[in-house]
């Protein structure tokens, strides 16, 4: 009985590292972290697109007025234009041209700084969401071999304990049992000496000198905390 105790323990034990394995709390907090840094990348790969779009008919809008002004200077250059109210007009037009294509370069380049300085966000942003996954590969590398070390043992205790499960009758299992899930998974305990080790309480003298006039196949249950007792030969009665 004790031996079947003290198996128990041992699973309970490799159960509890297995919930409190620090990996688990690290990769819980990275992946916290991760996800923050995932939305504003999220947010900086819109601005990025947005701004770029925005260049890129920035570029077009200076350069359909480039082209314009290079027509209308070709038509003078040419000496197609004669008349002189005419000239006057397209002289008019190329300075008005020459304004626009200034006040398009300035938003031209506006934008072009307030996209490299969203590309340098982008990037930042990237490389910490790089040394995430990193990370997270990391810990979940040395979690998964801390978990298969762990399920190994349990196996090994798992098939020893249906060894000596199986040399104990089915009633006393199922009320070890019960015990074990009513008393903080001590089901069975030691007498030794006076005191039961399950509660560490010392048992009162009419109840010792009733455990020893019972027969050692009868099961011994602790009048107080109600476990299995189990004589040991420390056992003082």
């Amino acid at each position: 009985m004790l031996d079947l105790q003290d198996l128990d323990l041992q699973l309970d034990q490799v159960a509890h590292k297995r919930k409190s394995l620090p990996e688990h709390a690290a990769l819980a907090e990275l992946a916290t972290e991760k996800a923050v840094v995932d939305r504003e990348l999220v947010t900086a790969d819109t601005e990025v697109s947005d701004l770029r779009r925005e260049q890129k008919k920035a570029d077009s809008d200076v350069e359909q007025v480039r082209q314009r002004k290079a027509r209308n200077q070709q038509r003078m250059d040419s000496g197609q234009v004669t008349s002189p109210r005419d000239l006057e007009n397209l002289q008019h037009e190329i300075g008005s041209l020459d304004r626009r294509i200034s006040a398009l370069e300035d938003a031209e380049l506006e934008v072009m700084e307030r996209l490299e300085a969203a590309e340098v966000v982008q990037a930042e942003l990237q490389t910490r969401a790089d040394a995430f996954t990193g990370r997270q590969s990391e810990l979940e590398a040395t979690r998964d071999e801390a978990l298969k070390e762990l399920d190994e043992q349990r196996a090994t205790y798992g098939d020893q304990r249906a060894t000596v499960a199986a040399e104990l009758p089915d009633d006393l299992i199922t009320t070890y049992q019960k015990l074990r899930e009513r008393n903080g998974g001590i089901g069975a305990a030691p007498l030794v000496g006076k005191r039961c080790m399950g509660c560490r309480m010392e048992l009162p003298p009419s109840e010792l000198s009733a455990i020893k006039t019972t027969p050692v196949t009868v099961v011994l249950r602790h009048e107080e905390c109600g476990r299995i007792l189990v004589r040991t030969p420390e056992t003082t009665l």
